[in-house]
């Protein structure tokens, strides 16, 4: 695939100021130019949609229709719920229309709207992991003092927090780049507006945005990383100090599905925005993470949560049951 750098931009694209061309609208290269392949990613990537959306909705609705399910870490579940429909509804319909329409350009405003919403729900995001398992360690280090310190007013008070802190971290970068000069080639490689891509169409000294947004990676993965690393530290050393093997694997099993989360997530972005680097190959390597972190991740989030879990397994049974009894002696087919 060619380097960005080497292809020339649309001319609608441009407006000619001051012996200068700035940006007005972005291309975005997607995922592959192979004209045979598009209907095949779509349709897969729809798929992918789709089941994200369907996943996460449940969980939305299981745990606020049933109230064995109003509990501090199913309250944190449904937010984190939330934040994953947004995160996935930010690209995939953009991704899906180029696609099928084969328009792949975007506008400056809606590049800097998408660039911003996938920065700040994904720090929420990070940020309510860390949350959620600092929910954990006090359920399991300290069950008595359990009700007491996760009240409802600490559980709305740090779902807030997440949302405010990832807004705030994210807000202020973002602006500070889209008041760049943008000057041609206008191509994104990638599926959407990400942040490397976008720095190297930058006609001036990036230097400070890089470090700006180094030290807000390193805030916002690392710091949430080490509060969650710190948390389930204390947790397996409680769980191992249990006498009971069966007691241990209960205590373990309540934590297990967020660990894979948690691994799925930080893996991805880290690779992302710490470790790789700049560079044709290297966009073509970030497409592909970028792959896990944006479609497969958010898409095996519900599943993960909900089939290692035998309670809200039995609740959605339960609501499956109600609704085909209802459906079945509605009025008009008793």
């Amino acid at each position: 695939m060619s380097h960005t750098s080497d292809q020339s931009a649309p001319a609608k694209g441009r407006r000619i100021k001051e012996n200068h061309t700035t940006i007005t609208e972005f291309v975005l290269l997607g995922l592959s130019d192979a004209c045979e392949l598009q209907m095949l990613i779509f349709l897969g990537l729809l798929l992918t949609y789709l089941l994200t959306l369907l996943g996460n909705l449940l969980i939305v609705v299981i745990t606020l229709l049933d109230r064995r399910l109003h509990t501090p870490m199913y309250y944190f579940l449904r937010n984190f719920a939330v934040l994953e429909i947004w995160f996935t509804s930010n690209i995939f319909p953009k991704m899906l229309t180029n696609i099928l329409t084969g328009v792949k350009t975007i506008s400056l405003p809606a590049c800097f709207l998408q660039s911003f919403l996938y920065f700040f729900l994904g720090t929420a995001e990070f940020l309510l992991l860390a949350v959620m398992s600092f929910d954990r360690y006090v359920a399991i280090c300290h069950p008595l003092r359990y009700a007491t310190i996760m009240n409802k007013r600490l559980c709305v008070q740090l779902v807030l927090c997440s949302w405010t802190t990832g807004f705030l971290l994210i807000i202020f970068p973002s602006v500070i780049t889209f008041q760049q000069p943008f000057c041609g080639p206008n191509v994104i490689n990638h599926f959407f507006c990400d942040n490397f891509p976008l720095l190297e169409l930058i006609c001036a000294d990036t230097s400070p945005i890089e470090l700006l947004g180094f030290v807000v990676a390193i805030f916002s993965l690392l710091g949430t990383l080490s509060v969650t690393a710190t948390c389930y530290g204390h947790i397996l050393h409680t769980i191992l100090r249990i006498p009971s093997v069966k007691e241990r694997q209960k205590a373990f099993s309540t934590c297990s599905s967020h660990i894979i989360v948690v691994s799925l997530f930080y893996g991805s972005c880290i690779f992302m925005y710490i470790r790789s680097g700049k560079g044709g190959q290297g966009e073509d390597h970030n497409k592909v993470v970028a792959l896990l972190n944006t479609v497969v991740t958010p898409m095996l989030n519900p599943f993960i949560y909900t089939l290692r879990n035998k309670q809200v397994k039995h609740v959605f049974r339960e609501q499956v049951s109600k609704l085909f009894l209802q459906i079945l002696w509605a009025p008009g087919l008793s």
